[in-house]
């Protein structure tokens, strides 16, 4: 997916990472590769990586311009921070900012910044080092965050529990310019966009749907971390903070989504798709 129309609406995406980290094995705990295997027939080859012999999973941006704003979904890890977890997102010194230019944005084009969550892998390009600190990246946006999540993170982050670094510079600076708006769960964005609590991976993490004059879009965050989620929704992630509740969220956004129509833009995923039932159960099919 370079760019894609939904109705009076574009969406495109900027992908900073473009692999996981971390194997499917580690990323989701409780997944047995031969279950994986048995979904093989699916997932193979818009949902698989041959480089890695792995599931394919992208660290990305969700580029939406409706007629009368430029918003982007999540931004990913950034650049020149110290990142232990993750050798590839440590001091990175990526392309993003000129991936960003290449579908037509600016930082200073940039209206809303939407974070679906405060995890490191979402919030990263949130902020950039300039003159000796840490800044907004996108100097006209408004940033907009579950109030539920910041304040969860706000604690995390004030009592040392937070260890990435994140919050500290990436979220942290936006708030004291200013430029954060802390907003309840089902918070409208013109409209076209709305929150909508999908809880458990975080506690305050949202969805983003997207309703046009031609169809509908969800962007599901951290949801789902791969794929074959879909079809074994029973499999939270290692970052999960509450896997059993994660669990139930998974299950019924599963459930909720199947052959409605609604366009999935996950996180993680490789490529957009639709939820569709099959055989008593779920998988993903390519939107593209």
């Amino acid at each position: 997916m370079q760019t894609m129309k939904l109705g009076e609406v574009t969406i495109s995406r900027v992908i900073e990472i473009d692999r996981s980290s971390f194997p499917t094995a580690s990323m989701l705990p409780d997944s047995q590769a031969d279950v994986i295997a048995g979904h093989h027939r699916w997932l193979k080859p818009h949902f698989f990586d041959e480089r890695t012999g792995d599931l394919a999973s992208r660290i990305q941006t969700y580029v939406v311009r409706t007629p009368r704003h430029t918003i982007l979904i999540d931004t990913g890890v950034g650049n020149d921070k110290a990142r232990s977890g993750a050798p590839a997102w440590n001091m990175r010194t990526g392309s993003y900012l000129d991936d960003l230019a290449a579908v037509g944005v600016t930082p200073a084009h940039v209206d809303f910044v939407v974070c679906t969550h405060l995890h490191v892998d979402h919030v990263g390009w949130n902020t950039r080092w300039k003159d000796g600190r840490w800044v907004p990246t996108f100097p006209n946006a408004k940033y907009v965050i579950a109030g539920a999540e910041w304040e969860f993170w706000k604690y995390e982050n004030e009592s040392g529990k937070e260890e990435s670094g994140c919050i500290a510079d990436s979220v942290v600076p936006v708030v004291e310019a200013g430029q954060a708006v802390l907003v309840d769960s089902d918070f409208k964005i013109g409209e076209h966009l709305r929150f909508e609590p999908w809880v458990g991976h975080t506690p305050g993490h949202v969805c983003v749907r997207l309703t046009t004059s031609d169809g509908n879009a969800i962007f599901s965050g951290d949801l789902m971390h791969r794929t074959v989620q879909v079809a074994e929704p029973q499999w939270s992630s290692r970052f999960c903070y509450d896997p059993a509740q994660a669990r139930v969220t998974r299950r019924a956004f599963v459930e909720r989504h199947a052959d409605s129509g609604t366009l999935i833009l996950a996180g993680h995923f490789p490529r957009a798709g639709y939820i569709v039932r099959e055989n008593g159960g779920h998988r993903f099919t390519p939107a593209e």
